[in-house]
């Protein structure tokens, strides 16, 4: 008995080593591939490509309210065009460094986010999904007001220019974006990795599991989501900052609800409560549509609907949990081979004592 102990033990040593190493390849395989595309890629795919990194820190910030929050939100576009705007009016206006606008916009969110998320700590499921609509549907609407049309362009929007390369380096300003964008996005993703892993992550995981049971133990479970959802809209600011940036225009009609929809359904086909499934929801909202656009020129929204409807009856939990269950089964496959060449192996026998 001690050695079967022993001998699964040693398996499962084994097996999280690989788990590691796996991992560990994976990722630089992915941080090689990313740096590459600036290299190989022509401008509208390095355009592409970075609206893509853009798209994962959206939903990253989304993913942490909803799947880790289990805080069910239909506006976050909203909190994406505000930190546009932010930037947008901030350039513009105030001839402000780009590279500075980009804290500004995620500050103004983080504001915004916690102010919101306050009353909204009263709400659950529908009636917070209900109020977070009502948010993504009125902001085009405030943007179009004529007493803050000098700052935000009313329906015309504000259109920018991109920004020079700095340090004559020889990029073009796509690829500098693309750099600027991708450094961004590596930065919050291991910011937002160590938080969910710490302290923190497991008292926003607690207070979504049981708000009573988090209450009992002295936590301020009102303030918890308060903060969660302001920081969640932080990080989707910061994504509309460097959108504004990227395609050199902000207007209403950019951010309407039907952005809020495609981050929901990001964080739905790329996994909930998934620090990788943000970058592949971000994948798809990007790509998918445009292949179904070339699939059928004449009903793209049903191309689109019948992948969407195909993807989550496939994959339930996401592309990171088909991924996570292909890990399972692979290493259960490794333990019953290494269980079986165990029992397979001849016993010394034992010298009988005199």
């Amino acid at each position: 008995m001690v050695a079967g102990a022993f001998d699964r033990g040693i398996a499962g040593a084994q097996r999280d080593g690989v788990a590691r190493r796996a991992l560990s390849v994976a990722t630089v395989v992915a941080i090689v591939a990313a740096c590459a595309i600036p290299l190989w890629g022509s401008p509208y795919q390095v355009f592409q490509m970075t609206l893509v990194v853009i798209d994962a820190i959206a939903l990253l910030g989304l993913n942490l309210l909803t799947g880790y929050g289990g805080q069910i939100s239909l506006g976050h576009g909203a909190f994406f065009g505000v930190g546009a705007y932010t930037t947008a009016v901030l350039i513009h206006s105030w001839n402000v460094p780009y590279l500075l606008t980009l804290p500004c916009a995620g500050l103004v969110c983080l504001a915004l986010g916690f102010v919101f998320g306050l009353p909204a700590v009263r709400l659950d499921g529908l009636h917070l999904a209900l109020a977070t609509f009502a948010l993504g549907v009125v902001l085009p609407q405030v943007l179009k007001y004529k007493g803050i049309e000098a700052w935000t362009g009313g329906v015309q929007g504000i259109s920018l220019e991109k920004p020079a390369v700095p340090f004559g380096l020889p990029l073009s300003p796509d690829q500098w974006l693309y750099c600027v964008a991708l450094a961004v996005a590596a930065g919050l993703f291991a910011l937002a990795r160590n938080v969910m892993r710490g302290a923190t992550g497991r008292v926003i995981v607690g207070v979504r599991d049981s708000p009573v049971a988090a209450s009992s133990v002295g936590i301020d479970t009102a303030l918890t989501k308060a903060a969660t959802f302001g920081v969640s809209a932080m990080l989707t600011g910061i994504a509309g900052a460097l959108s504004a940036l990227v395609v050199q225009f902000v207007g209403p009609d950019s951010f309407t609800i039907f952005l809020s929809i495609s981050l929901l359904v990001g964080i739905v086909v790329g996994g909930l409560a998934s620090i990788s499934g943000a970058v592949f929801g971000a994948l798809f909202i990007q790509f998918v549509p445009n292949l179904a656009d070339d699939v059928s020129k004449a009903a793209p929204s049903a191309v689109y609907g019948v992948v969407l409807i195909v993807s989550v009856y496939l994959m339930p939990y996401g592309v990171s949990g088909l991924l996570r269950k292909a890990k399972a089964r692979a290493f259960a496959w490794i333990d019953a081979r290494h269980s079986r060449s165990v029992t397979s192996q001849p016993t010394k026998p034992t010298k009988q004592g005199s």
